[in-house]
């Protein structure tokens, strides 16, 4: 007599880098510098197309992941601010002050959520996909470095913070070096396909330097308060 086994859900597909990288940058910064002229899509339809992708893409992730993300959310809301800003054509000044915003109010939340029972850095750093965490705790706790592991967490905390500060300043930056022109024009779009195309090797690589220093402190730190090899926590 044959036994049906147990069919376990499909996982969810996750985008990877390439995907994010193509919708979010690529795609957006051809669109403003390339099509933003009059001959084309013009300034103002250049700027909703090009912003169309990366929002339409966040609402396609936080449907996949099935739950409400707070990085999905505040980048479509950063998506949005840069809409409205752009087709009510305020002062480009709004623009510098939008991308500064977004990465300090993540740094802000990693802050104050140190001092709380739920750090989001745990969440950043600890990927509960990555890891078995049950078993982690179990393993700390054997050796009675619970307390001391997060200690240290805490101490990456700040380093993550400290990256999406300086995210902040980079940002404010750029923006107000790069967008001068008044929304509506096209020199207004082709700079925003400039910053886009930019925000890469100036912001997104010194910022993503800082966070994998913390993930790494935090993956050494693992195998020296449990005693065991990373490996031991990682799910097959």
């Amino acid at each position: 007599m044959m036994t049906t086994q147990p069919q376990t859900a499909p996982a969810r597909k996750k985008s990877g880098f390439l995907s994010n990288l193509l919708i979010n940058v690529v795609i957006p910064a051809v669109i403003l510098s390339r099509f933003s002229g009059d001959d084309t899509l013009g300034p103002v339809w250049a700027v909703v197309v090009a912003l169309a992708f990366p929002l339409l893409f966040g609402l396609w992730e936080l449907k996949q992941s099935g739950k409400v993300n707070f990085f999905s959310v505040l980048g479509i809301i950063s998506v949005l601010l840069t809409g409205g800003i752009s087709l009510l054509q305020l002062p480009p000044s709004y623009i510098a002050i939008k991308e500064a915003l977004v990465p300090a109010l993540i740094g802000i939340v990693v802050l104050v959520s140190q001092y709380t029972p739920y750090p989001l850095v745990k969440k950043l750093l600890i990927n509960p996909e990555l890891l078995d965490l049950p078993k982690l705790e179990q393993a700390l706790a054997a050796q009675n470095n619970s307390a001391l592991f997060n200690q240290r967490m805490g101490r990456a905390g700040y380093v993550v913070a400290a990256a999406f500060f300086l995210s902040s300043v980079l940002n404010y930056i750029l923006a107000k070096a790069i967008v001068v022109s008044q929304p509506g024009t096209s020199a207004y779009a082709e700079e925003l396909g400039r910053m886009t195309w930019l925000s890469y090797p100036v912001i997104v690589l010194p910022t993503m330097v800082m966070l994998m220093g913390a993930i790494i402190y935090m993956f050494v730190q693992i195998g020296r308060l449990t005693g065991q090899s990373l490996e031991d926590f990682i799910l097959q």
